[in-house]
């Protein structure tokens, strides 16, 4: 027997299986979401048994699939947007440790090329339009309609970008860690290095960068040393979930979309600005930095003044990984608006 018949038959006694199961145990049974398809017609998940609430899903028209999974349950659902781009969902773990005990029903997602969903070799792909246009297939595909979209760093802008296009199916959006425009982002950064870094190190780190020396093992090493464990995650040594996500980055999209550094946008996403949109966004937002963030908390304030229905919050004593290094204050605020939406 080839796959094809293989994972036909499957089906076939799965949706067999289903009404004498009914038969046997009469309690209401809840009607299944619409089966995932492949591009040849193949269901892309097992049917008929439990896959610790993870499922796979077609995107780009059914070319490609990406990895979603459910946890806990409840009136409340969030879909988490992971940031990069190209950095899997494992650094958003602490969620589960929240979430689900609140009785919030969180969604993972691995977005195209990151993590456990498919890795196709194709530039065109790693577009902000073509991304937001995945989380709508996403959406459709869980079957999600009145949930809060949760973005972080570049999820964030994802966010907005989807907020902006289809904000009938949310019922609130959190940006978390991620200004409203690329030429703030950077006006922030530039002032991180002048103020973390002592000037021998500045100027190693400038001199690089005006070579385009990104890939020289000082400048990783800068990095890595001075810079990330103070504005990144403050939390030391980093969580597992957090050096786990590292491991598993797509260095190629990030490179596409973001450029070779952190400090220096040359990927497609450089122009990007949407401040003068944000009063579009009508649905109940809430904006939340951190004083160390590499995004100013200044500016995550600014951004819900100029939303009609959106708050802010900031962590005293987290980075960028506020969810990690200052999780008390974090997880208050964010429950307390999850819980108000």
């Amino acid at each position: 027997m080839n796959r094809r018949s293989f994972v036909s038959s499957t089906a076939a006694l799965a949706a067999l299986a289903v009404p004498v199961a009914r038969a046997l145990d009469p309690t209401p049974v809840a009607d299944p979401l619409p089966q995932a398809l492949s591009s040849t017609g193949e269901p892309l998940n097992p049917a008929g048994i439990r896959t610790a609430g993870i499922r796979m899903l077609p995107v780009v028209g059914g070319k490609y699939k990406v990895w979603t999974k459910k946890i806990g349950s409840g009136k409340i659902k969030v879909l988490l947007l992971h940031g990069g781009p190209g950095v899997p969902h494992d650094y958003l773990e602490a969620m589960e440790s929240f979430l689900p005990e609140a009785g919030i029903e969180m969604y993972y997602y691995d977005q195209l090329g990151v993590g456990n969903s498919d890795v196709p070799d194709d530039p065109s792909l790693w577009t902000l339009a073509r991304y937001t246009e995945e989380v709508e297939e996403v959406r459709r595909g869980l079957g999600l309609e009145n949930f809060v979209l949760f973005g972080h760093s570049w999820g964030g802008i994802l966010a907005m970008e989807y907020a902006l296009k289809y904000q009938q199916h949310l019922r609130g959006l959190v940006i978390s860690d991620m200004a409203a425009g690329i030429k703030t982002y950077l006006k922030r950064t530039a002032a991180l290095k002048e103020s973390l870094l002592s000037p021998d190190k500045l100027a190693q780190l400038n001199a690089l960068e005006a070579k385009q020396d990104y890939d020289n093992p000082a400048y990783e090493q800068i990095m890595m040393e001075d810079l990330y464990p103070k504005m990144i995650c403050r939390t030391q040594p980093w969580p597992e979930p957090v050096v786990r996500a590292f491991n598993r980055m797509n260095q190629k999209i990030y490179n596409e979309m973001q450029g070779k550094s952190e400090f220096v946008v040359t990927g497609n996403l450089k122009d990007w600005e949407r401040w003068d949109r944000l009063h579009e966004i009508k649905v109940r937002t809430l904006t939340i930095g951190a004083r160390y963030d590499e995004m100013d908390p200044e500016d995550m304030k600014k951004m819900a003044t100029l939303m009609p229905n959106a708050t802010s919050a900031i962590c005293p004593n987290g980075s960028h990984m506020c969810f990690w290094d200052d999780q008390e204050v974090y997880f208050r605020h964010l429950l307390g608006f999850l819980r108000s939406v």
